[in-house]
């Protein structure tokens, strides 16, 4: 595992190593392909590949695609995938007959499963990260406090790309195997995806709501506004069941301390997790 941070402002060169026009092409004109259009579209060539043309009509400085075809015309020396997790796979499918052979295909999901098993077999190079700070919650002009993982398994030059990309993002870069990353995962979304299942299911509606129900209330809005299948397969992560069995017992100690209405076991209880959580909130 590694991890550093730049805040350099200098941009990502191309795979070549020399400063110039690289042909992109990016799938998927949802919340994190245009993310990547509108950083990569002015020192790159860029295309971008959705078949609902509505989507596309926001993006600016790149070309339009919405059939296959115009993909082989355009011959992409990289290709980020930014669609919908579950459609991750069966695009790279649809789409590879038309790459050239030395292109570099590469994904940005933030679930893994399959993906190591696909590249292995596709014949292209490959590299897959997670910028772990999605739409929902984070500030895309300011993310110097945000994650980025890199798979150590992929392409060497793909990983410089992506490495000096988020350098200049200012974000913080680690980078892990396959594994490595789903275990990583499964612990910090799982978890607070979890919890935020629980808060929802059995909330009732508050004329009157508390600062700390409002902000509950405010994550609560932004998971469950995730697409349905990244929920579900971040849960399938084997590692999970672990994770949210932590839960399970925590809440039932938790329970029989109210139950007994035991007051040391309560301070004992909370000191425990405060000193848990200790260092991360001093951090912050």
């Amino acid at each position: 595992m590694d991890n550093s941070q730049n805040n350099s402002n200098q941009l990502p060169l191309p795979l070549g190593g020399a400063r110039g026009g690289f042909r992109i092409l990016i799938l998927g004109a949802g919340k994190m392909g245009s993310f990547f259009i509108d950083l990569l579209s002015f020192e790159h060539e860029v295309a971008v590949y959705d078949r609902d043309p509505q989507r596309m009509r926001f993006t600016y400085n790149c070309q339009r695609f919405t059939q296959l075809e115009e993909i082989g015309s355009f011959q992409p020396q990289l290709v980020i995938n930014a669609v919908t997790l579950k459609y991750t796979i069966p695009v790279f499918q649809q789409i590879i007959p038309l790459l050239p052979k030395e292109c570099i295909i590469s994904d940005i999901a933030s679930v893994k499963t399959g993906l190591h098993e696909y590249y292995q077999q596709c014949g292209h190079p490959y590299v897959s990260s997670h910028p772990m700070f999605g739409p929902t919650f984070a500030n895309l002009n300011q993310l110097s406090q945000e994650n980025a993982i890199i798979i150590s398994e992929g392409d060497y030059m793909g990983r410089i790309f992506f490495r000096d990309l988020y350098q200049r993002l200012g974000l913080n870069i680690y980078e892990y195997t396959f594994d490595e990353h789903d275990r990583t995962v499964a612990y910090s979304l799982s978890i607070p995806f979890v919890s935020t299942f629980v808060f929802a299911a059995v909330m009732k509606h508050q004329d009157a709501p508390g600062t700390t129900f409002k902000r509950h209330m405010q994550i609560a809005k932004g998971v469950l506004n995730e697409d349905d299948y990244l929920l579900q397969e971040i849960l399938f992560n084997p590692y999970t069941h672990d994770q949210v069995s932590q839960i399970r017992t925590e809440l039932k100690e938790l329970l029989e301390i109210i139950d007994t209405r035991d007051a040391e076991g309560m301070k004992n209880y909370l000191t425990k997790i405060r000193n848990n959580v200790r260092r991360d909130i001093e951090r912050n």
